[in-house]
């Protein structure tokens, strides 16, 4: 890397100031053309007047050239023979040497949406990822001298920073209090920013915000990873319901043995307890079924 060139703010003319002078130029060059045909016409010319008008002219033309105007949250970079003079920050109607070269630069909040990028995840698992930056201008000596393009900088380095992101955590189904892309998308987000702000930085550019945009398994791979996460749903589900049916059988035989409704041998208790199981966990409706026995004949 080169020397870093770091901002520097300068005042300049008041714009209005410069304008009325300059017309003012513009007047007392017509006002001294007119003087000096007149005379020439009664035979007496005036050749200081034309003397005096010319350069009159030529100055009121060299000072309309320096004229510029600043929005809200806009800079213009300055320079003179190739050297950074400062930056002018203050918006309105500004006026500077002709011979200094001004380049606008916005200091507006913008976003960029990196492009669907192609990884590998943590686990090799391919995925596609893409993010959504909010950035604007901080240094704009350092925006326009110290990197070559930096919208184009931008680009390449969130492409990179993405990359890099990406490979390092996992999709999903990470270990316990393991960060995830799908899962941790806070975290991610943080990590992501500040990845992009210290790759950044060079070019004078502050980072907002840095979030995931778009995250999928590639196609290839979809599929099989759909049925996954259907079979760990699936999976879930079912431990759930059969926590609920435990206690729910543990309620009811304590409200039996409690209320004294009835005595049940351990026997008995273990044909209820699978009965209620079957009832609390089968996906369709019980089917009633009359014993006409009991359970010792």
């Amino acid at each position: 890397m080169g020397q870093s060139t770091k901002e520097e703010s300068i005042n300049v003319m008041n714009g209005w100031t410069v304008l009325v002078v300059t017309l003012l130029g513009f007047a007392s060059f017509i006002g001294l053309m007119v003087f000096f045909i007149v005379s020439a016409v009664n035979e007496s010319p005036q050749f200081w007047a034309l003397i005096t008008a010319i350069p009159t002219l030529l100055a009121s033309i060299f000072c309309s050239c320096g004229f510029f105007a600043l929005q809200p949250n806009e800079a213009t970079v300055i320079t003179l023979f190739g050297s950074y003079v400062g930056t002018v920050r203050n918006d309105g109607f500004h006026w500077t040497n002709p011979f200094r070269t001004r380049q606008r630069i916005s200091l507006r909040s913008r976003n960029f949406n990196s492009p669907t990028l192609k990884v590998n995840d943590l686990r090799g698992n391919p995925i596609e990822i893409g993010a959504v930056v909010v950035w604007k201008v901080e240094d704009s000596a350092q925006a326009t001298f110290d990197v070559d393009n930096y919208r184009a900088f931008i680009e390449i380095q969130t492409e990179s920073a993405v990359r890099q992101l990406a490979s390092a955590y996992s999709y999903d189904d990470g270990e316990k209090g393991e960060i995830t892309l799908r899962s941790g998308r806070d975290e991610v987000a943080k990590a992501l920013a500040i990845r992009l702000q210290d790759r950044l930085k060079q070019a004078g550019v502050l980072i907002e915000e840095a979030r995931i945009s778009h995250l999928a398994y590639a196609p290839e791979i979809a599929q099989a990873m759909l049925r996954r996460q259907q079979a760990e749903a699936v999976i879930a589900a079912r431990k759930k319901i059969v926590e609920g049916a435990v206690t729910m059988v543990e309620m009811a035989l304590t409200d039996l043995a409690e209320k004294k409704v009835v005595h049940l041998d351990d026997e008995r208790k273990a044909a209820m307890v699978s009965n209620l199981l079957v009832v609390l966990c089968s996906e369709s409706e019980a089917q009633p079924v009359l014993n006409t026995g009991t359970l010792y004949n």
